[in-house]
C-alpha cells in the first residue's frame, strides 16, 4: 500500500523491488560530474529539469549525473544534442523507469527526436536479440534516412517492434521524404554502461545529420561535376566536412583505402581489420543506391554469427558511395573473434546481392544460413520456370488429337496455363519454406561442386541418394517435382560466382540437358541464369558463336508481373530460338537476354543491367575463385534490345576494365564516338524489312505510292522511324506507346516524317492536318467520340487491341512494335472480314514474335502473304554482325582511327563500311525472299513454314561445313572469308590479317554460314548432295 505521506515518484522510487533506479551514493557521482567536460551543460540540463517541475526535485541530481557520468554515452551525443533535448530524454528514460517499476513490465525506452537536418534516437541494446528495439529503428533509419530500405518489414518484425517504430511501417521509402541526394551520416553508440548500478540493460543511440561537403570551386555544369565526382577518391574532396576534422587518421588511413578500390568497381569493397583485444572492425563500402536493405541485412548476419556491435558508423560521399564501419565484439567473451570475422565479411558479400527476400524468415529463425537461404531463392525461383505437372497427360491428349493445327495449339495453351495455376511462385516458395532440411541437403550437395578449390568432378547423374531421401521426406507429387527440379539445377550447373568473393548478382552457366526435348525441340547451346535483388534474368544461345540482343521487361502492375515472370524463360527461348532462325546468313548463331525486373523495383533498369552483365563477366573471364566445369573460353556478343540501347557503351567499357580482350565486340549498338553502327541512325533493321515489301509489291506489279499502309510501333522507335522514312506508300494508321493515330484518307506524310525524324510520338501530330475521317486517341484518355459515333471507354484498350479492330483495314501491316504474341489462336480471328479475307493482304513482321505461328499460318490460309520477323527483321542483326567483325579485326588503335566518330567527323573509312553494311542487308534479304517466293510458288508450302524450313537447312549445313575438312582448304577458305568480309575492311587489312586476328571459331563460323547460305538461296530447299558438289567445284574454279 503506497505510503500517503508520499508522492507517487518518491513512493515509487523507495520500493525495495527497484532496480532501474539510480541508487549510487550522490557524492560519488558529483565529484565525477566536476571533471566532466560537460558539466555546465549537466547544470543547464537540471535546472530545465527542476523549472518543469515534472521529475521529484531530490531524484533531478542522480538522474542527470549519471546519465552524464555512468550511462557511458558517446562525446558526439553531448557535443551535438541541445540542452533542452537532452532534458527531455532524460525525463523519457525516468518515465520508463516508473512505469516499469509500477507495472512490473521490462523496461521499454524509446526516445526519439528529429528535426529537418539531424535525429537522434535512443533505445535498450539487447545484443543477439531478434526482438530488439534497436531492430526497427535501423530498418527506419535505413528506409528515412539512407533512402535503401525496402522489405515488408510487417512481415519479419514482431508485433511489437512494430509498436514502437519511430516512423509507419511502410515496406519502401516514403516519396516525400525530402533524402538528400546521398542520404544522412549515421553514428551509433551502444552505452558501455547501464541505467542504473542494478540494471541490466544497456541504451543504444542513433544520431543521424545531413552531410555537409566541400564547395565546388571549378565553372564546370552540375552534370559534369558530378560525372568528374563520381570517379574522384580524394577523401579530403568528397568527404562531410565534419568527418574530415574530426576523424582519426587511422580511420582516414582506412577509408581512403577502400574508397580507392571501390570507385573503380560495380560491387562492395569489405575488409576487416583487429581492433582492441577479441575485437574486429567490419568497413564496407559500395555505390549507394545499387543495392536495398543492406544496412539493415548486414545487422542481422552478425547477429546470426554471435556478435554484437559496440559501435558503427555510416559515412556518406558526394561521390555516391557510402561506407558502413561496424566495430564487433562476440556475444561470448570466450570465442576467438578471428574464428568468425573470415566468415561475416565473405557472407557480407552474399548479403549485397541479395539482402532481403522471402525466404529471408528461414535465416532470421536459424533454420537455415545467409548461403543457405541465398540457394534456396536462386533454386525457387530456377525451379517456377520449368516445372510441368502434366506432362504425361500432355503428351497423351496430344497423340490423341494428332495434326490438327488448332486443337493442338489450344491444348498447348491449356497445358500452360494449367502449368502456372498449379505451381505458383507462391507454392513452390511454401514448399521451400516446408522442408529447409531438404534445402540443407542439396546445399550441401552444390557447395561439393562449386566450392572454391573443389575437386569434385563433374558428374550429371550424381545424387541419386538425395533424390530418394526427397521422396521419402515430402508427402506429395508436387512438393517432389520441386525438389527434383532443384537437384536437377545441381546436376547441370557447370559454373558459379557463388563463391566469388565480390559479385554483383549471382550467375549460373548451365548445360542445357535439363530441359524437356517435348517442351523445348531445339537444345540450346548454353543457358545463363542471373539473379540480383533487382531482378533475375536468362541468357540463351543456340550456338558458342551467337550474338542477340539484352532486353528490359517491365510490369505496368501485378497482373502482368505475374504474367512476365511465369513466362521469362519460354519468351527468352522463342526470342533466341527466332533469333537462330534470323541469323541464317550471318556467323553468329541466336541468343537472348532477358532481365525481369522485380515487381517493386520497375525503376532500377539502370542498375539491374549494370549487375546482370558484370554477372555474366564473372563467368566469361578467367578466375580461380570459380570451378568451372565446363573449362573451355566462352564469348559472348551483346546488343540492344528493349530498354536497353542506352546501355551497350557502359557495358563495353565495363569489360574493357575489367580486363575482358573482347571487350570492342562485347556489346553492338554502341555510340558513334565508340565505334558502334546505331540500327536506327543508318535504318538498319528496316532496310530489310523494306526489301520484303519492296519485292512483294514488285511480284504483284503494284506500286508502293499506291498502296495503304497500317504500322504499330510509332515514330519516336527505331523501326518506327525509319519504316516511315524509307516508305513511300499511304500511311492510314500508327499505334504506339502514346496512343491510336488513323486517318482512313491517309496521315499528312509531311507531318508524320516531321515527327519520325524528331523521334516524337504519335500524339505530337498536327491534328488540323487530320481529315474529317481522321482521329488520335490518347492511352491517357477515356469515353472519347470517334468521327463515326463510336465511343471509346478506355484508350489505353483501345491501343492495345487496335490492331484488331475492324476500323483498321489496309494494304500493308508492318508490325514495328507490340508485345510478344498479339495475335494468336485466340483472337487471330479478328484480323478477317466478316466475309474471311485477312484485313491486311500483305504481311511483313517488323517486330519480333508479333504473330504466333499458328495464327501465321491461319492468315496464311486466308490468302494474306506474310513474312515472318525471323525472315524479315534480319537487318539490325547484319549490322549489329559486321559491327562485331570490325572490331574483332582491327586493333584498338586502328579501330580508334577508323570507328570512332570524334567532333561530329565521320572517318572515311566508316562511312564507306555503312555503306558496305547497307548493301549486304538488302543483298541478304532479296536472297533469302527469292527463295521464299519461288519455294512456294513451286510447291504451296506456307511461307511462314518455308522460313523456318529454310533456316534449319541452312544452320544444319553450316553446322556439317564447319565440321568437314572443307575448313582445311585454305585456298577455299581464303576465298570464302574475301567474299564474306566487307569490301573496305578488306581493303584496309586484307583477308589474311583478317583470319590472324579474328579468333578461329569465329572465323570458321564466317566460313560456314556464307557457303550454307548462298548454296541454299540459289539451289532451294530440296537440293542435294550432288547440288552441292557442283556448287563447290564452281566456287574452287
Amino acid at each position: 500500500m503506497l505510503n500517503q505521506n508520499l508522492t507517487i515518484s518518491q513512493e515509487i522510487a523507495a520500493q525495495p523491488k527497484t532496480q532501474y533506479f539510480t541508487k549510487e551514493d550522490g557524492d560519488a557521482l558529483a565529484s565525477l560530474l566536476e571533471s566532466n567536460p560537460y558539466k555546465e551543460q549537466a547544470a543547464e540540463v537540471k535546472s530545465l529539469l527542476k523549472s518543469e517541475r515534472l521529475i521529484e526535485s531530490s531524484r533531478v541530481e542522480p538522474e542527470v549525473d549519471w546519465f552524464y557520468c555512468k550511462l557511458g554515452l558517446d562525446s558526439n551525443y553531448f557535443d551535438s544534442t541541445p540542452s533542452i533535448v537532452i532534458a527531455r530524454h532524460i525525463l523519457s528514460l525516468y518515465a520508463a523507469k516508473m512505469v516499469s517499476h509500477a507495472t512490473g513490465a521490462k523496461l521499454e525506452v524509446q526516445l526519439h527526436s528529429k528535426n529537418e537536418g539531424s535525429a537522434t534516437f535512443i533505445t535498450p541494446s539487447n545484443p543477439g536479440k531478434r526482438d530488439s528495439p534497436a531492430m526497427m529503428i535501423e530498418h527506419a533509419i535505413e528506409s528515412h534516412y539512407f533512402g535503401e530500405g525496402y522489405h515488408q518489414d510487417q512481415q519479419l518484425l514482431s508485433p511489437q517492434q512494430v509498436a514502437v517504430a519511430p516512423f509507419p511501417v511502410s515496406p519502401k521509402p516514403p516519396t516525400g521524404t525530402n533524402l538528400p541526394p546521398h542520404g544522412f551520416r549515421l553514428a551509433c553508440y551502444r552505452t558501455t554502461g547501464t541505467v542504473s548500478n542494478s540494471s541490466p540493460v544497456h541504451l543504444r543511440l542513433y544520431y543521424l545529420t545531413k552531410p555537409v561537403f566541400p564547395q565546388a570551386t571549378n565553372d564546370l555544369s552540375a552534370s559534369k561535376n558530378d560525372e568528374m565526382l563520381a570517379t574522384e577518391t580524394d577523401l579530403f574532396k568528397i568527404g562531410d566536412i565534419s568527418f574530415i576534422e574530426k576523424s582519426s587518421e587511422l580511420t582516414k588511413k582506412i577509408y581512403q583505402e577502400v574508397m580507392n578500390e571501390v570507385v573503380g568497381k560495380q560491387g562492395p569493397v569489405i575488409k576487416h581489420y583487429p581492433y582492441q583485444t577479441n575485437g574486429a572492425r567490419l568497413v564496407i563500402a559500395y555505390r549507394r543506391g545499387s543495392t536495398h536493405s543492406y544496412w539493415s541485412a548486414i545487422g542481422e548476419l552478425y547477429h546470426y554469427h554471435q556478435m554484437y556491435a559496440t559501435h558503427k558508423y555510416v559515412e556518406q560521399f558526394s561521390n555516391g558511395i557510402t561506407i558502413y564501419s561496424i566495430y564487433l565484439r562476440p556475444l561470448h567473451p570466450d570465442v576467438d573473434i578471428n574464428t568468425k570475422i573470415s566468415k561475416i565479411a565473405e557472407q557480407a558479400s552474399l548479403v549485397y546481392v541479395l539482402p532481403r527476400t522471402s525466404l529471408t524468415p528461414l535465416f532470421l529463425s536459424h533454420q537455415l544460413s545467409f548461403p543457405e537461404v541465398t540457394y534456396a531463392y536462386v533454386c525457387w525461383k530456377f525451379a517456377y520456370q520449368f516445372l510441368n505437372r502434366y506432362a504425361t497427360e500432355y503428351s497423351a491428349l496430344a497423340a490423341a488429337i494428332g495434326d490438327d493445327s488448332t486443337k493442338q495449339s489450344m491444348l498447348a495453351q491449356l497445358k500452360t496455363r494449367l502449368s502456372k495455376d498449379t505451381f505458383t511462385e507462391g507454392r513452390v516458395r511454401d514448399a521451400v519454406l516446408q522442408y529447409p532440411e531438404l534445402i540443407k541437403v542439396l546445399y550441401q550437395d552444390f557447395e561439393k561442386y562449386h566450392f572454391c578449390g573443389s575437386q569434385q568432378k563433374y558428374d550429371v547423374q550424381h545424387g541419386s541418394e538425395i533424390l530418394a531421401s526427397i521422396k521419402k521426406t515430402v508427402n506429395n507429387e508436387l512438393d517432389s517435382q520441386i525438389f527434383s527440379a532443384i537437384l536437377s539445377f545441381n546436376r547441370h550447373l557447370l559454373k558459379t560466382n557463388f563463391y566469388k568473393q565480390t559479385k554483383t548478382a549471382l550467375s549460373f552457366r548451365l548445360d542445357p540437358g535439363f530441359l524437356s526435348t517435348k517442351e523445348y525441340v531445339s537444345t540450346p547451346f548454353a543457358v545463363f541464369f542471373v539473379v540480383g535483388s533487382e531482378f533475375r534474368g536468362f541468357h540463351i544461345r543456340f550456338r558458342d558463336i551467337a550474338r542477340g540482343g539484352i532486353r528490359i521487361i517491365r510490369s505496368g502492375n501485378s497482373t502482368q508481373y505475374d504474367h512476365n515472370s511465369s513466362s521469362l524463360f519460354d519468351e527468352n527461348y522463342n526470342l533466341a530460338n527466332t533469333q537462330q532462325s534470323k541469323n541464317k546468313d550471318i556467323p553468329e548463331g541466336g541468343s537472348k537476354g532477358t532481365i525481369l525486373l522485380s515487381a517493386d523495383h520497375q525503376g532500377k533498369a539502370e542498375v539491374a543491367f549494370h549487375k546482370y552483365i558484370d554477372g555474366l563477366l564473372d563467368l566469361l573471364l578467367p578466375n580461380h575463385e570459380i570451378v568451372d566445369h565446363f573449362a573451355k573460353p566462352e564469348i559472348l556478343f551483346l546488343g540492344p534490345d528493349e530498354g536497353t540501347a542506352d546501355f551497350m557503351n557502359w557495358a563495353s567499357s565495363h569489360a574493357k576494365d575489367r580486363g575482358a580482350h573482347f571487350w570492342k565486340a562485347f556489346t553492338t549498338g554502341k555510340s558513334l564516338s565508340k565505334g558502334g553502327i546505331p540500327h536506327d541512325l543508318y535504318g538498319m533493321t528496316t532496310r530489310s524489312i523494306h526489301q520484303y515489301v519492296l519485292g512483294t509489291l514488285a511480284k504483284l506489279g503494284r506500286n508502293e505510292a499506291d498502296c495503304t499502309k497500317f504500322q504499330t510501333g510509332g515514330p519516336d522507335g527505331d523501326l518506327g522511324s525509319n519504316e516511315i522514312k524509307i516508305s513511300k506508300d499511304k500511311t492510314i494508321g500508327i499505334v504506339d506507346g502514346s496512343g491510336v493515330l488513323l486517318d482512313p484518307q491517309g496521315l499528312n506524310r509531311e507531318e508524320i516524317g516531321r515527327l519520325a525524324s524528331k523521334r516524337q510520338m504519335a500524339r505530337y501530330f498536327d491534328k488540323s492536318k487530320l481529315s474529317p475521317q481522321g482521329f488520335f486517341v490518347d492511352v491517357a484518355e477515356n469515353d472519347v467520340k470517334l468521327p463515326n459515333g463510336e465511343i471509346v471507354e478506355s484508350g489505353l484498350i483501345f491501343r492495345n487491341n487496335f490492331h484488331l479492330n475492324p476500323l483498321c483495314n489496309a494494304d500493308i501491316f508492318v508490325p514495328c512494335g507490340g508485345r510478344p504474341e498479339s495475335v494468336q489462336l485466340t483472337n487471330v480471328d479478328k484480323m478477317f472480314t466478316s466475309t474471311g479475307e485477312s484485313r491486311f493482304p500483305i504481311i511483313v513482321e517488323g517486330a519480333n514474335l508479333f504473330f504466333t505461328q499458328k495464327a501465321r499460318l491461319m492468315i496464311e490460309e486466308k490468302g494474306a502473304i506474310i513474312f515472318k520477323d525471323a525472315s524479315a527483321n534480319k537487318g539490325g542483326v547484319t549490322s549489329s554482325s559486321l559491327e562485331v567483325l570490325a572490331a574483332l579485326a582491327l586493333n584498338d588503335e586502328e579501330f580508334d582511327k577508323h570507328m570512332c566518330v570524334k567532333d561530329n567527323i565521320v572517318p572515311e573509312f566508316y562511312e564507306n563500311y555503312i555503306k558496305d553494311v547497307h548493301h549486304t542487308i538488302e543483298s541478304n534479304a532479296r536472297l533469302e525472299f527469292e527463295c521464299i517466293w519461288n519455294e512456294h510458288e513451286s510447291t504451296k508450302t506456307p511461307r511462314s513454314i518455308l522460313s523456318d524450313l529454310l533456316s534449319n537447312k541452312i544452320n544444319s549445313l553450316n553446322d556439317s561445313i564447319q565440321t568437314s575438312s572443307l575448313w582445311n582448304d585454305q585456298s577455299l577458305r581464303r576465298k570464302i572469308v574475301s567474299n564474306a568480309c566487307p569490301k573496305v575492311l578488306l581493303n584496309l587489312l586484307g583477308v589474311d590479317k583478317i583470319m590472324e586476328r579474328v579468333p578461329e571459331p569465329y572465323v570458321k563460323a564466317i566460313f560456314g554460314s556464307y557457303l550454307a547460305s548462298r548454296f541454299v538461296y540459289k539451289y532451294g530447299l530440296n537440293s542435294n548432295e550432288f547440288a552441292f558438289y557442283t556448287y563447290m567445284e564452281t566456287l574452287k574454279q
